[in-house]
């Protein structure tokens, strides 16, 4: 587990503990040579927190994109944005993807969280990724130290 990941994981599972809402979140344990659906899996009986997140991390310093050929695997059963596309449909979870920028010595990281559907919605218009300052234009995740608070975009997404 990345250290993005584990951030994102214990900023749901303190927002769940802080406002007393019933709900957990968790990443499936990786197998060596078995791929996961996704990174993150928040459930919970609100329907608002039934989701599934993939993570990635970016260098801004080396790339000005996410690019679905280089940042996303492919495999036999397809490119990650085809099968987190169709867990997601399957399961009736609301997707998501996070994105951390890592924006170079001295700079804190920031983190986004891009609805799915752009990021389907992208792929699938032969884009070759997502552009940072698109990105950008999501909500931001907030970061304070080493930890991310999810609770402002809770509000602001309403999830």
């Amino acid at each position: 587990m990345t250290d993005f990941e584990r951030a994102l994981v214990n900023s749901f599972n303190d927002f769940f503990e802080e406002e007393s809402l019933e709900g957990i979140a968790h990443r499936k344990k990786q197998h060596r040579f078995s791929s996961q659906l996704c990174d993150v899996l928040v459930d919970s009986p609100h329907e608002m927190f039934y989701l599934a997140i993939e993570n990635k991390s970016v260098k801004t310093s080396s790339t000005n994109k996410l690019y679905f050929s280089q940042h996303f695997s492919v495999s036999d059963d397809g490119h990650q944005v085809e099968r987190i596309s169709d867990f997601v449909d399957r399961s009736g979870r609301t997707g998501f993807l996070a994105v951390e920028l890592k924006r170079g010595r001295g700079k804190s990281r920031k983190a986004y969280m891009v609805p799915w559907e752009a990021v389907r919605e992208a792929y699938t218009n032969d884009e070759t990724g997502l552009h940072i300052d698109e990105i950008k234009q999501y909500p931001e995740i907030f970061r304070s130290s080493e930890s991310y608070s999810i609770a402002e975009i809770c509000q602001e997404m309403k999830i």
